[in-house]
C-alpha cells in the first residue's frame, strides 16, 4: 500500500480533512493524518513552528470516522507537518502527500501563498507525490460537498502516480454532487477572491476577502472551475525556467 500523509491548512478538526482521510483510507492507501492544530490558511510553505526549547509540540488525536488511523495534531503550518513527515516524524515517511480539502479554492497564482499547496509542493520537494485539494465553497455557502471532492481526488490518484516522484497537482473541485468532468488548466493571473484593507488604526489593520470583479481569462482554472469544472494543474517544486541570459550580457561594474 502507498504510505500517505494526509495534511490541510484549516486544521485538524476540518471537515474536508476528515473526508479526505476517510477516502484515501477506503481506496486502500496507508493513511496517516498529520494537521496543525489550528487554522493555518495563507502560510504557503512556511517551516516556522511554535517551539519550546527548540521542541515542536505534537499530540497524538482520534478524528471521527477515523478509527484506527494515526493523526497528529502539529504546532506549526502544513509546510512544516509536510517537511516533518518527510523525515519520520510520524513514522515511515510518505510517498504520497495528499493535502486538502480545503475550505475554498486555490486557483491562479495567489496559490503561492497557499497553506493548502505549499503542504503538496513540500511533499513533492522530499520527493514524494504531492496534490493539494480544493472545493469551491465561495462566499456563502449553503452545503459543502467534502466527500465528493474527495471522491475526485482519489480518483486522480492513479494518474498522479503513474508520473515520476515529485509530481505535484493542484486540483479544484466545483461545490456541487458532481462535476462536468476533469480538466487540466493553467493558472489564472489572478485568484477568484482577492485580500484588501478594510480597517486601519494606531498599532493595528484588518484585512478581508471578497471576490474579484473581473470575469476568469478563457482557458484558465479559474475560468473551467466556473464552467463547472474540476481542474487538474501541475505544478513544479523547484522549476528551472531558462532567461535566455547570454555569458558577458551584463554591464560591467562601473569604476569609481
Amino acid at each position: 500500500m502507498t504510505r500517505t500523509l494526509i495534511t490541510n491548512d484549516d486544521g485538524i478538526d476540518a471537515p474536508g480533512l476528515h473526508a479526505l482521510a476517510a477516502a484515501a483510507r477506503d481506496a486502500g492507501l496507508d493513511v496517516t493524518v498529520a494537521a496543525p492544530m489550528r487554522q493555518s490558511s495563507g502560510s504557503s510553505a512556511s517551516i516556522v513552528a511554535a517551539e519550546e526549547d527548540g521542541r515542536i509540540a505534537i499530540e497524538e488525536r482520534r478524528l471521527p470516522r477515523l478509527d484506527g488511523i494515526p493523526a497528529f495534531a502539529v504546532r506549526g503550518g502544513p509546510g512544516l507537518v509536510a517537511l516533518i513527515a518527510a523525515h519520520g516524524a510520524f513514522g515511515d515517511p510518505a510517498e504520497l502527500v495528499l493535502s486538502g480539502v480545503n475550505h475554498g479554492a486555490n486557483v491562479g497564482r495567489a496559490i503561492l501563498h497557499s497553506g493548502t499547496v505549499g503542504a503538496a509542493l513540500t511533499g513533492g520537494l522530499n520527493g514524494a507525490w504531492g496534490a493539494a485539494v480544493s472545493l469551491d465553497v465561495g462566499m456563502n455557502p449553503t452545503a459543502f460537498h467534502w466527500d465528493a471532492a474527495a471522491a475526485v481526488a482519489l480518483d486522480v490518484v492513479p494518474f498522479l502516480l503513474a508520473r515520476p516522484r515529485g509530481t505535484v497537482v493542484n486540483l479544484n473541485v466545483p461545490n456541487t454532487p458532481t462535476s462536468r468532468g476533469v480538466i487540466e488548466a493553467s493558472l489564472a493571473p489572478f485568484g477568484i477572491v482577492q485580500t484588501t484593507l478594510s480597517e486601519r488604526d494606531v498599532g493595528h489593520i484588518r484585512l478581508a476577502v471578497e471576490d474579484l470583479p473581473n470575469t476568469p481569462e478563457p482557458g484558465t482554472d479559474a475560468a473551467y472551475l466556473a464552467e463547472g469544472w474540476v481542474t487538474l494543474t501541475g505544478l513544479d517544486p523547484v522549476s528551472h525556467v531558462p532567461l535566455g541570459f547570454t555569458r558577458g550580457a551584463a554591464s560591467a561594474p562601473r569604476q569609481r
